[in-house]
């Protein structure tokens, strides 16, 4: 049964809402255990691929760097649809738990199977399945805490799912070296098992499906529900943070990969699986003290300085890297992403919430700048892999953080703080640029 509709989401507040503990617990456990599950195999694919099966069965950075990006594309088709869904859908927890069981189920094939064709296709399904989680979590901590305590919970969320892929990574490395790298599948189907109690943790009635998708309407009103583009194309500040987010994307998405397959060549297979899962281990230890800090300080500090310092450590993270082989060298840079994608893993539900305040257009505009997240992530693996081939590790790490430096450049000059933003709407004064007006302290 509904809950009885909310009032609207606006710049001066929505009603408070008094989350019950178990569903607080609920939402801790879930995005902790969820934590692996919701990227499958991530990086370990690539080590998969290229140490296990090999050159021998047509494996190399290129090849794994298409399936990749094949996956992503697949996942970022999914992502507009996939926050239209968690929109409407009135069954949240169902539908997270039906994610968690593909994303699961196509990694565990990938021990049978060879062909390349196959390969993509269970992967491509990972990655579908894998673009309902962003929109359902955000949905789910909105609809269970309110807009009030929006930026303070997502800043936990994301210090629990940093800290979840730092026991995973711990767990798979160590089991790795001990087993082989095939551990890493059975790791997998084990968190997302415990993935579905904690769904089942947060009661079905703690969600608030109105709040969830930052209705500006009553639930029997007609409220018009835009497709991705046309709430992209509504708001040209979204599509700015659009295309920030696949530069951002484009830059660090294939960064730990390269890594990965740089220390398979440097270190050997026997080794590989272990010494990423420590690149992992030590990014995730930052990452959760990050995540916690921007959750509590975006409100204070305001989200553009934030951003801009994401940006820049990305960039400076590309550079290092090609200053040393030394396998202790390349573990100790990785420990920037934790800054970088902390940050950027903590503020992005809350600029898309700022961008979208009051339109009940959040979760569908989030799967809309996902697919642009997305489509960066996609491609970058690809990039990397090509310029790898043909130029060396060196040139792809370059590459990688220039395209991070334009980010940084493009948020500085162009990107308003969101903080206390309007999105324009009937009623909304806007000033004589066209710009919508920014709430007043």
């Amino acid at each position: 049964m509904s809950t009885a509709p909310s009032a609207p989401v606006s710049a001066s507040g929505a009603p408070d809402r008094q989350p019950s503990k178990r569903a607080l617990r609920g939402l801790d456990a879930l995005n902790f255990t969820l934590a692996d599950v919701r990227d499958g195999l991530g990086p370990y694919l690539a080590i998969y691929l290229i140490a296990v099966r090999g050159p021998d069965q047509g494996w190399n950075e290129a090849t794994t760097g298409m399936i990749m990006t094949i996956a992503g594309i697949a996942g970022l088709i999914a992502q507009t649809p996939a926050g239209a869904l968690i929109d409407r859908s009135r069954h949240k927890r169902v539908i997270v738990i039906a994610a968690a069981l593909a994303v699961t189920l196509s990694c565990l094939a990938l021990p049978f199977i060879s062909n390349f064709y196959a390969v993509a296709a269970t992967q491509s399904l990972a990655g579908i399945a894998g673009a309902i989680f962003p929109p359902a979590l955000a949905a789910i901590t909105l609809g269970v805490v309110g807009p009030k305590l929006f930026s303070k919970r997502i800043g936990r969320n994301e210090g629990f799912n940093h800290a979840g892929n730092a026991v995973s990574a711990a767990l798979a490395g160590g089991l790795a070296y001990l087993f082989g790298p095939i551990v890493v599948f059975w790791l997998m189907g084990v968190l997302a098992a415990l993935s579905i109690g904690a769904m089942l943790m947060v009661p079905d009635e703690a969600i608030d499906n109105d709040l969830a998708r930052g209705l500006d309407c009553a639930e029997d009103e007609s409220c018009e529900q835009p497709s991705g583009l046309t709430a992209l194309l509504q708001n040209k500040y979204l599509m700015l943070f659009a295309l920030l987010a696949a530069i951002f994307h484009l830059s660090n998405a294939a960064m730990l990969t390269s890594v990965g397959q740089l220390l398979t060549h440097l270190s050997g297979k026997d080794n590989a699986t272990s010494l990423i899962a420590i690149c992992i281990v030590a990014a995730q230890c930052v990452m959760v003290p990050v995540a916690m800090f921007v959750g509590h300080k975006a409100d204070a500090i305001g989200r553009k300085p934030i951003f801009l310092a994401a940006f820049g450590v990305l960039a400076l993270r590309g550079v290092l890297y090609t200053f040393s082989n030394n396998p202790f060298y390349l573990v100790a840079v990785q420990l920037l992403d934790g800054i970088g994608a902390g940050v950027y893993g903590a503020l992005f539900p809350i600029v898309v919430a700022d961008l979208t305040r009051g339109t009940g257009r959040f979760n569908v505009s989030q799967g809309a700048v996902a697919t642009a997240q997305g489509l960066g992530a996609s491609l970058s693996a690809t990039l990397a892999g090509l310029i790898i081939v043909s130029a060396g590790y060196s040139a792809a790490f370059l590459t990688l953080a220039g395209i991070a430096g334009l980010g940084f450049a493009l948020y500085l000059t162009m990107m308003p703080e969101t903080r206390g933003f309007e999105p324009a709407q009937a009623g909304t004064p806007s000033d004589p640029t066209g710009r919508p007006a920014l709430a007043t302290a």
